[in-house]
């Protein structure tokens, strides 16, 4: 007799069932899923039909090689992951070309590091905004606008939590593209986010300095918020 599935079954439970045989339990893995690797997908790839084309690629792939997972990672690392590689794959294809613009080191990064221009305290609590639904739609916004090299190496270094290595495995670019990418983004979203939230009667003269690089910034703050809501469980 197939036992009943319910919100408290686990996903190794559900997982277990579905390489037993059981479709029932991988429809419900979909269903707590998918929604997190449409999320990833339209992430990276910004355009609604190709990410909803990935979430069935991905849950296809997942699906034909199920027995083949070792469970060294929860399943909702697995997928997306899956998900990552379908969606990179997509853009390959749509330039025909790999995603290469620099080996060997930083230099395949041009000019300085730019320093901020608009530093202000903030008018309100970032962990509290970020729990806003039109606040964290102007944060994907923020997000959309970085340029694609420095938006991909954000997402999928910070917002899906890749090593280094694994990011610039999966970009084929070397690791110190890596961190100067995304050392560019950041600077550049939280440059963005104060210019959204920060208070102007209260803006501080720049001094030069990498003001945001640290973790103390309003703009760190609410980017943690948003890195551990969209962040997989592991």
């Amino acid at each position: 007799m197939t036992r009943p599935l319910s919100v408290s079954t686990t996903d190794g439970d559900l997982l277990a069932r579905a390489k037993a045989g059981e479709f029932r339990a991988f429809e419900e893995l979909v269903t707590r899923h998918e929604g997190r690797v449409y999320a990833t997908a339209l992430g990276i790839l910004r355009h609604r039909e190709d990410a909803e084309d990935v979430v069935q690629t991905v849950f296809l792939n997942a699906f034909e090689h199920l027995r083949e997972f070792r469970e060294e990672a929860a399943f909702s690392t697995w997928v997306t992951r899956i998900a990552i590689n379908t969606a990179l794959k997509v853009i390959r294809k749509r330039k025909g070309l790999r995603l290469v613009t620099g080996h060997g080191g930083a230099n395949g990064e041009e000019g300085a590091i730019p320093h901020p221009e608009f530093i202000a305290p903030w008018r309100d609590d970032p962990v509290r905004m970020v729990e806003q639904r039109h606040l964290r739609r102007a944060l994907d916004r923020v997000i959309a606008a970085l340029p694609e090299k420095h938006r991909l190496v954000f997402l999928l270094r910070d917002v899906e939590g890749l090593s280094v290595r694994e990011t610039a495995a999966a970009l084929a670019i070397s690791e110190a593209n890596v961190k100067v990418r995304l050392l560019r983004a950041r600077l550049a979203l939280r440059e963005k986010l104060t210019r959204l939230f920060g208070d102007d009667r209260r803006r501080v003269a720049a001094d030069h300095a990498h003001e945001g690089s640290g973790n103390a910034t309003p703009a760190a703050h609410l980017l943690q918020s948003y890195r551990k809501d969209r962040r997989p469980h592991r």
